[in-house]
């Protein structure tokens, strides 16, 4: 504090804020964001970040007025857009945020986080072919990027077109192989095209390798479905009962899975699953 207040200006909030949201503290950085645009109103960077903030407190009617004030400021600033739609959706508003996705696209085409965005949110309202062509855009725009591409095998691999899927995550592990998600999607989907044993060999390398997952009840019953398809049923039943252990709602899942049909009935099995 200075002799007649606060020495700080509005940026130096505003890095503070930044600083704040980076270690995953939004409440403190909507905070200092307040405090920067108490001194400066039309502050851009503080009103977008409290937005973001807002967001992820899932204060998302306040979230929508901060980026309403970006773009009062800024009519092209696509971001805003973007994380505008973000917080509708979030709100349920589905068919509005993708209005405002593509308001943002309009502003910046080029912009790929709002292509990305949009096409997820094409594949909730079950519009697969739409989303794809919005990944494939985002993709386009941003070919380095993780994100687009695991989602369009996410994408696929609900479309039943395996075998694209599976070239989506291994692409994405190929060139990241710290993205373990798509490491265990590559078995999901190899699993999926009948290539058990190649499946399970990449189940165990993840928990093998990462210590975190060894006790992760989807890929142990990821391991299972496998391993009960090449009629290992010993094995299977005993990952199944694992599974179970470490999530109840797996007892669901293995009741509607196929492959586990041929063991319905089985003391074995009804003991698992009672």
């Amino acid at each position: 504090m200075g002799l007649f207040g606060d020495s700080k200006n509005p940026e130096d909030y505003v890095y503070e804020g930044l600083a704040m949201l980076q270690q995953n503290k939004p409440k403190a950085a909507v905070n200092l964001f307040k405090k920067a645009l108490k001194s400066d109103s039309k502050n851009i960077s503080a009103l977008y970040n409290q937005g973001l903030a807002l967001n992820q407190m899932r204060k998302y009617q306040d979230a929508i007025t901060c980026f309403d004030k970006v773009i009062e400021i800024d009519p092209k600033d696509a971001p805003s857009y973007n994380n505008r739609a973000i917080s509708l959706a979030e709100l349920g508003d589905t068919d509005e945020a993708l209005e405002w996705y593509d308001k943002s696209i309009k502003v910046d085409p080029k912009y790929a986080a709002a292509h990305y965005n949009k096409g997820v949110l094409l594949d909730k309202k079950l519009r697969p072919d739409e989303a794809l062509e919005c990944l494939d855009e985002a993709i386009k725009l941003e070919p380095k990027k993780d994100n687009p591409r695991f989602y369009k095998g996410i994408v696929l691999g609900k479309m039943k077109k395996h075998e694209e899927s599976l070239n989506c995550f291994q692409n994405v592990y190929r060139h990241n192989k710290h993205h373990l998600d798509a490491y265990f999607q590559t078995g999901v989907q190899l699993a999926e095209l009948e290539r058990h044993e190649q499946a399970v060999k990449v189940f165990d390398s993840i928990m093998e390798k990462h210590e975190k997952f060894r006790n992760n009840a989807n890929v142990i019953y990821a391991k299972s479905r496998s391993k009960a398809a090449l009629d290992q049923t010993g094995e299977a039943l005993e990952l199944l009962r694992i599974a179970i252990k470490q999530s109840k709602g797996i007892k669901q899942w293995a009741l509607k899975e196929k492959v586990f049909e041929k063991f319905f009935g089985t003391p074995e099995f009804e003991d698992i699953i009672k």
